[in-house]
Parts: structure tokens; C-alpha cells; sequence
């Protein structure tokens, strides 16, 4: 009778897995897949800028590029008519369009 028992223990457990593995997998397509389109996203603005586009940092500090540098990864923002700073980067996390700016101005 042990044997019965022993057989049917292998099954139980796998039926015990299957919520489990669905739990992952909802997980991994609600949290991870969309996190890593963000990601990617966000690699490629940072990887296409230029000189003349309008951005933000993760400070909060809106500016427009005035210069990059490769070979640093950084970027010289202008956020005042004389005012440049540098910055990194990736603290760059979004790009502003100018339709933004003309609602901010009214």
C-alpha cells in the first residue's frame, strides 16, 4: 500500500508547481518584459542624441544640448542664455518636444 502512496506523490507535486510557475509567468509578463522595452527605450534615446535637442535630467533640470563628448559620455547642457553645465549621460531620462514648450509659455 506504501508503494500506491509513493507513486502518486510524484504527480502531487507537480500539480503543487503548476500555480507557482503560472505566477512567474504572469509576473514576468506584467513586471519584466515591460521594464526591459523601457530599458531599451531609453538606451536608444540616449545613444541618438544631438546637439539642439531638448531634455531633462533625472534632477529635474530642463535644458538644451549645447555639446557632447563621446569619449566621456557626457553632455553640456545650456539651461540659462550663459549658463552650461555637464552632465552625464545617462542622468539624461527624457527628451522634450516643442509642443510641451509652447503650453508652458502660455
Amino acid at each position: 500500500m506504501n508503494a500506491v502512496f509513493a507513486q502518486g506523490g510524484g504527480s502531487g507535486f507537480l500539480v503543487q508547481m503548476i500555480p507557482l510557475g503560472a505566477m512567474f509567468l504572469i509576473f514576468y509578463f506584467l513586471v519584466l518584459v515591460p521594464q526591459r522595452k523601457k530599458q531599451k527605450a531609453l538606451e536608444e534615446m540616449l545613444n541618438n542624441l544631438k546637439n539642439g535637442d531638448k531634455v531633462v535630467t533625472q534632477g529635474g533640470i530642463y535644458g538644451t544640448i549645447a555639446g557632447i563628448n563621446a569619449k566621456e559620455n557626457t553632455v553640456q547642457l545650456q539651461i540659462a542664455a550663459s549658463v552650461k553645465v555637464e552632465v552625464a549621460r545617462s542622468a539624461i531620462t527624457a527628451l522634450r518636444n516643442g509642443k510641451e514648450d509652447e503650453k508652458e509659455k502660455v
